[in-house]
Parts: C-alpha cells; sequence; structure tokens
C-alpha cells in the first residue's frame, strides 16, 4: 500500500527539553490516522513539522514523495491543513469567505463547503465573529474540505464543538474521506471521537511511541484486569502488564498479552479471581499512559 505520508526518525528539542527521538511512522493512502497523547508529548510539534512551520533537529517527513522542507508549491496545494485554532477573517459572513477562498482554488467544490453548513444550520449570511468557538472551527474545516486536498492534516479538528455537533462532524468526515479515497492524519483530546472516527492510532508517551495499530486491533487484543488484593498489597514488575494500581483493595491493571498468558503470570503473584474486561479507546489509552 502506498505511503502519502512518510516520517522517519524525527528528533526534536525545545531548548534542551527533548520533545521524541527517533519518531518514525507511515500514513498509507486512503487511510485515517489519530495520534494520541497527553498534553507535551508533541502532537502539536508534529503537526508543525508535516505543515513545515517547524524543523526537527533531525529526521525527515516526506508528504506525495516530497519532502517538506523541499515541496513545490503545487504539490502543498493538494494538503489542506487545519492548525491549532482555526484563524479565519472573522468580519466576513459564511457566503464571502467562501467566495474569497474559492478565488485561490481552482478545483474548488464550494457544495462541500455548503453541505456541511447545512449539516450545521448555519445561516449563509450569518457573520464568523458572531459565530461560536465550535462553529469556526467547523467553518475552517468546510473551507479545507472544498479546497478538495488529497492529504488532511487536522489538529484538534472538533476544539469548542458540544457533543451533538462532535458526533455529527465526526460521522461527516469519515464519510466523506472514505468516499473520496482521502488520506487524514490529526489529533484530538476528544478520544472517544477517535474511536469513531480513526483507522488506525499512534499513542504517544514522553519522547516514543507506545503502540501504533489498526484502532480495531488495538481494541480487540486489549484488556483492562481487575482482582481483589490485602491491604498494601504492590504488584512486582511482571511482564506484559501496564499500569498496576491498587485502590480500596482492588487491584487494576492493564495488558495487550494473550489472557492465558496474563492470568498465569498474575497468578506467580499471588493474584486470583482475576476479571477481565473490554475496554474502548479512552480506556485503552489511559492503560498505555497511565493515569496521571
Amino acid at each position: 500500500m502506498e505511503n502519502v505520508i512518510e516520517c522517519r526518525n524525527l528528533t526534536h528539542y525545545y531548548g534542551r527539553r527533548l520533545i521524541y527521538e527517533n519518531l518514525s511512522f507511515d500514513v498509507p493512502r486512503g487511510r485515517i490516522l489519530g495520534l494520541l497523547g497527553k498534553n507535551g508529548t508533541g502532537k502539536t510539534t508534529t503537526i508543525n513539522i508535516l505543515s513545515g512551520f517547524l524543523r526537527p533537529r533531525s529526521g525527515e517527513c516526506r508528504i506525495l514523495g516530497e519532502k517538506i522542507g523541499e515541496m513545490n508549491p503545487l504539490t502543498r496545494r493538494r494538503i489542506g491543513l487545519l492548525i491549532e485554532g482555526h484563524v479565519q477573517y472573522q468580519f466576513m459572513t459564511i457566503e464571502q469567505i467562501e467566495r474569497f477562498y474559492a478565488s485561490f482554488y481552482p478545483g474548488w467544490k464550494r457544495e462541500a463547503y455548503y453541505e456541511l453548513m447545512g449539516r450545521l444550520q448555519v445561516a449563509p449570511r450569518q457573520r464568523i465573529n458572531r459565530m461560536s468557538c465550535g462553529q469556526r472551527s467547523q467553518v475552517a474545516l468546510g473551507l479545507i474540505l472544498a479546497q478538495d486536498p488529497e492529504v488532511l492534516v487536522l489538529d484538534d479538528f472538533s476544539l469548542g464543538l458540544d457533543p451533538g455537533y462532535r458526533r455529527l462532524f465526526v460521522d461527516y468526515l469519515r464519510e466523506y474521506a472514505k468516499a473520496e479515497n482521502k488520506t487524514v492524519f490529526l489529533t484530538s483530546h476528544i478520544i472517544q471521537d477517535m474511536e469513531r472516527l480513526v483507522d488506525d492510532c499512534i499513542v504517544m508517551d514522553y519522547g516514543k511511541i507506545l503502540v501504533q495499530m489498526p484502532v480495531r486491533e488495538l481494541l480487540d487484543r486489549f484488556r483492562r484486569y481487575t482482582a481483589p488484593v490485602g491491604e498494601g498489597f504492590v504488584l512486582p514488575k511482571t511482564a506484559g502488564i501496564r499500569n498496576p494500581s491498587v485502590i480500596r483493595s482492588t487491584l487494576e491493571c492493564f495488558s495487550m498479552e494473550p489472557e492465558a498468558e496474563v492470568r498465569a503470570r498474575l497468578a506467580k503473584a499471588g493474584v486470583t479471581e482475576l476479571a477481565a474486561e473490554r475496554v474502548g479507546l479512552e480506556d485503552a489509552f489511559i492503560g498505555l499512559t497511565g493515569k496521571y
């Protein structure tokens, strides 16, 4: 499968603080990949590197086969970029900003913009400065979709949206990307959205990738385990067991290992009456990265 985005051995610092080292990943054509990580793990840094606004200390990124720092302007026009903040000309109306942007893009698809505005029930003559933060973010996304890019790079795309509008847009974006065979790389702080939207996920911790795989595979394999334990119990370091904790005499831990192996390993540590359950993406993220 052709990779539309390729990043190899990215290393970056802010001053002396290491953000990550030797970070590598690919995004195949037609896939939606979500980058998950706690604040400060490098999500927006990665977006800024992909957009060309930031040069890493070392490593290389390519989009559509070209190095980002040497990209032809015609290639760059095939990339739709949304950075955190959703900057727009807020004195314009919905109609005015659409006409303004359309003048820059020969392949402009105004129907994509107005279809999303219609779903959001935004009046064409409404001024952007009178809209909520969430509505403004969707105007920005509508303008990106109308550009008809091959690749979408979206940072915190659901910023400011209430649950109903988030669900509407997540479903709309997935339908659009699949119907048009778009490749999407995105971040969001709302992991429930990612579970509905993305095909693949990267879970980052500070300085490294913990997991990179299809979401369905992650959720099929990942389990939360609980068991009653005695007061003062401390689980010794056990291979394949992630982020164990004891709250009110109940052990909680997580693992991607086969259940039979987890039960055998915990039994050796004196843990019995073990209960296993499947989890959603948010709980899997917490299980991988820890609560704090």
